[in-house]
């Protein structure tokens, strides 16, 4: 069940991480790199300890879609607020 919980956080700081490539946040999309490279170790450490069992692959893999569900929903949201904002000025 912990995988679980590490593919939403995963998804979410790779969401965080295109975020801020793609708005050319040097020193912070660097930092969130060395954290999810850590979350991978961890993730594939995980795996291959106990490779014949999918359910730790399902877990991880639903863990990731609803990471990544979250992630798109709030940026989304944030994006349709800072129009609204624009607009209004």
């Amino acid at each position: 069940m912990i995988l679980f919980f590490i593919g939403v956080v995963e998804m979410v700081i790779i969401s965080t991480w295109t975020k801020a490539v793609t708005e050319t946040k040097v020193i912070f999309s660097g930092i969130v790199t060395l954290v999810n490279v850590f979350i991978w170790y961890y993730v594939l450490e995980t795996v291959i300890n106990d490779i014949t069992n999918t359910q730790v692959i399902i877990q991880y893999a639903s863990g990731c879609a609803l990471g990544t569900m979250l992630s798109t929903a709030y940026f989304s949201r944030q994006a349709s607020k800072k129009k609204k904002l624009v607009g209004q000025s």
